[in-house]
């Protein structure tokens, strides 16, 4: 694997992993507010809050993708 394609491999995970912290803070900020204009929630959502959220499934999804991505460069470059 060349120099620049693990570089930039590790500062995309970097930047995967501080979105996905910084996300959490703001959906906890958001949820420790009190609203009297806010529905119920469902509770399938209740029950599993962050599986039911399209932004962790694509920190997930992307995530795995970025990981497979360097994984096959590794192998194909070095090879």
């Amino acid at each position: 694997m060349t120099y620049l394609t693990m570089v930039l491999g590790v500062l995309a995970l970097i930047i995967l992993a501080a979105s996905l912290i910084y996300t959490f803070k703001v959906g906890k900020l958001v949820s420790e507010r009190k609203s009297t204009y806010d529905t119920q929630i469902n509770e399938k959502v209740q029950d599993h809050p962050y599986m039911r959220n399209p932004i962790f499934l694509t920190y997930i999804i992307a995530g795995v993708l970025a990981l497979a991505y360097i994984f096959y460069l590794a192998f194909t470059i070095s090879g």
